[in-house]
């Protein structure tokens, strides 16, 4: 049944152009495996599987029978000073798959409230040492780590940025962004140039004091400004100057988390250890809400003290470790050992890599990037019009071809399933590269 038109009026859609988009909606009913089904009954390959979170396919049917038993047994417990029992296994679970010294977990419900939560744990740690001096945060050009507040503050998308400008959180400062096309473009994997651009967070320890600053906080594989993978050395480095200077490293793996790089987590694929891992997405498979909070057993063990009955973190959540929530983790986690879905992603890397660098010779084309099963082509804009050209492939790869790409601005970004079938892929490539033939 199509939507009705007050029902479209009445939803306000985040991150969409809603006046375009309601003139020619774009609607999925269903999903299952890889396909989504639209509201006229059309298959529709997933190219993106979700947004980065459903990587062992849509309805997974031990996910869904996990939540359904769930919800009948258990639909919500209080959090505060109870809880349940899922969200203890989940938290062990968790910690086993994460790099070792991580060995609790403190849950939230997206990446958004992840990247908040961490920021929170790392200025109260520098507090419970005894040096509050430590306030100031570094992001990232280009950087994105969610919307709630503190997470567009160290984040340096412009336009998530620009209309709060006046009221973002004070005592943040940013690094450069790591993508210079004059100099990494066509990389395969992490590009060789760009190491040197860790020696900006020198030179603000610098500016600001390095014992002032509380934390850097940085996606090991940029995700949602277009696909940018690290420099090689790029990631050892900001950890060698943090540990000179005493910073906290954050990684934050929303995206690259849960096999999306080949591995449990970035950090153990590119073996640089954080102090703090963010998490979210691929943590539930994408079916319930949920994110979660990973911290080096030091910096927990720095709130363990006082009075017994003393609350040690004044931050949480009304969902936090939700026990629905937590039994479709635990189905995920059964999930990712059973079928190996992490090996699984690290043996279509090399395939998927070649599909996407067999458009760098395409003349609208001006770069194509990948790390894992990340990928990025990006068209040279129409002028006067970034992100036209983005856009319309989205639209006429929904609409005449059948699958689902996301586009961030002219960039064609592509999160596959980690269980993807390559005769799956070859087709959508064709189609894409059709599309992009024949577009002005």
């Amino acid at each position: 049944m199509a939507v009705a038109r007050e029902e479209l009026e009445s939803y306000w859609m985040p991150f969409t152009a809603n006046r375009d988009f309601k003139k020619s909606p774009r609607i999925i009913t269903g999903a299952k495996g890889h396909h989504y089904t639209t509201e006229g009954g059309e298959k529709l390959y997933d190219m993106f599987s979700g947004l980065w979170t459903s990587g062992v396919g849509h309805c997974h049917p031990k996910i869904v029978e996990a939540v359904q038993k769930q919800v009948a047994e258990l639909d919500y417990a209080i959090g505060f000073q109870v809880s349940n029992d899922k969200s203890f296994e989940l938290a062990r679970r968790v910690s086993e798959l994460a790099p070792d010294g991580f060995s609790h977990a403190f849950f939230t419900n997206s990446g958004s409230e992840s990247v908040d939560t961490a920021l929170k744990i790392a200025l109260a740690y520098h507090r419970s040492k005894g040096e509050g001096t430590r306030t100031r945060l570094i992001g990232r050009e280009r950087g994105y780590h969610g919307v709630n507040f503190g997470g567009i503050s160290v984040g340096g998308i412009v336009p998530n940025r620009v209309a709060f400008s006046a009221n973002l959180i004070p005592g943040v400062d940013h690094i450069r962004t790591t993508i210079d096309l004059e100099n990494t473009a066509f990389s395969r994997g992490q590009p060789e140039w760009g190491m040197h651009l860790a020696d900006d967070l020198e030179r603000l320890c610098t500016l600001h004091g390095g014992a002032n600053i509380a934390a850097v906080i940085v996606e090991p594989v940029a995700g949602s400004t277009g696909i940018i993978a690290p420099p090689v050395g790029y990631l050892e480095r900001l950890r060698e100057i943090c540990d000179r200077h005493g910073i906290l490293l954050i990684f934050d793996e929303v995206i690259t988390g849960f096999g999306r790089v080949g591995a449990a987590f970035a950090a153990e694929r590119f073996n640089v250890q954080p102090d703090i891992i963010t998490t979210a997405k691929g943590l539930t498979n994408g079916v319930i809400p949920m994110g979660a909070v990973l911290v080096q057993d030091h910096i927990y063990d720095a709130f363990m003290h006082g009075p017994e009955g003393a609350i040690e973190l004044f931050h949480g959540y009304t969902y936090s470790g939700h026990p629905v929530a937590a039994a479709a983790g635990l189905a995920t986690m059964d999930i990712y050992q059973e079928e190996g879905s992490f090996d699984q992603a690290r043996e279509l890397e090399g395939p998927f890599e070649e599909m996407l660098h067999s458009f760098a010779d395409h003349p609208k084309v001006i770069d194509v990037r990948n790390y894992g099963l990340m990928g990025g082509i990006e068209l040279a804009a129409r002028e006067g019009a970034p992100g036209a050209r983005g856009l319309e492939v989205h639209k006429r790869c929904y609409w005449e071809e059948k699958f689902m790409i996301r586009n961030a601005m002219d960039v064609i970004c592509f999160s596959p399933f980690l269980n993807s079938k390559l005769e799956d892929w070859e087709p959508v490539f064709e189609r894409l590269r059709h599309v992009i033939d024949t577009m002005e």
